[in-house]
Formats: C-alpha cells, sequence, structure tokens
C-alpha cells in the first residue's frame, strides 16, 4: 500500500513536471506569430503602411529601431516596429473604467525586421489567444481588432 501511494504521488509530480517543462517551451510560439515577407524589407513596409491605411487603421508611430541604435553606436540590421491603431476598437476600450488595464498593450504593434538570411519577417502578439483569457469585452474588442490585424497582413506574406 505504501509503495503504491508512493509510486502515485510520484507519477503525479513527474506529471506536473513534465506539463510544466511542455508549457515553457509551447508558450514563446503561441504567444508570438512570425511570418516570411515576399518582399524586402522596404517594400514590407510599403505595402504594410498601404494596407492598414485600405483598411481604415491609423499608424500613430513608427519606431525606426536601427536608427535608435545608431545613436548608441550600434550597428543593427533594418527593423521597424509599427503601431496601430483602429479608434472604434480603441474607444470601446478605452470609454470603460475596468477594461483600461488592457491600455498597455495599446495600440497594437507589428515588427518588420530583417534577419542574417537577409529574408525579411513579420512579428506581432497572439492577441487574439490573449483575448480569449480576457473574457468580455476586452475579449470581443482584441479579438476582433487581432482578425483584422491577420487581415492587413495578407499582402505581406509568402504565397
Amino acid at each position: 500500500m505504501k509503495k503504491s501511494l508512493l509510486y502515485a504521488i510520484l507519477g503525479f509530480v513527474l506529471g506536473i513536471v513534465v506539463t510544466i517543462i511542455g508549457i515553457f517551451n509551447v508558450m514563446p510560439k503561441m504567444m508570438i506569430f512570425e511570418d516570411v515577407s515576399q518582399y524586402d524589407f522596404d517594400k514590407s513596409v510599403e505595402v504594410f503602411e498601404t494596407s492598414v491605411a485600405e483598411h481604415g487603421w491609423e499608424i500613430p508611430k513608427i519606431h525606426d529601431l536601427q536608427k535608435t541604435m545608431a545613436k548608441f553606436d550600434k550597428q543593427v540590421r533594418p527593423v521597424k516596429v509599427i503601431e496601430l491603431c483602429h479608434p472604434d476598437h480603441a474607444g470601446k476600450i478605452l470609454l470603460e473604467s475596468e477594461e483600461r488595464i488592457v491600455s498597455s498593450l495599446m495600440p497594437c504593434r507589428v515588427a518588420i525586421y530583417e534577419k542574417a538570411d537577409s529574408k525579411t519577417y513579420i512579428s506581432r502578439m497572439n492577441s487574439g489567444m490573449m483575448a480569449a483569457m480576457m473574457g468580455g469585452l476586452i475579449a470581443e474588442v482584441m479579438a476582433d481588432a487581432s482578425s483584422e490585424n491577420e487581415v492587413i497582413l495578407q499582402p505581406l506574406l509568402t504565397k
């Protein structure tokens, strides 16, 4: 009886450890999406900006991290972080008190960058997955924004 109980406890603990290791290995891939662009860096930024405008979104700010790093004598490959805003979505969140907790995730951000393989990549947070964990109005708005962002990105993605 004591041996059986000991094996059961060890099996339970081992199951927890394996689950935790699995979560730590899988979560980063689930939280951030990365795709290859079919264009070079400059054309990717141009196509993205056009698609954003065509879908009724705004770009309040573009952070050119390559230029920023050059100010600190650091030479890095091209990378721009582009902020996206849709006033209708933002308004739904910012008009409510409890929902303002997600304002630190606003506006949505997309990064376009070049890697050592000379290909251009696009990354963004999986806000659809995050939305599912939030519930209520936040889930609804973030899910809509996430879906729209994926549509905006379609013209860049490798066919």
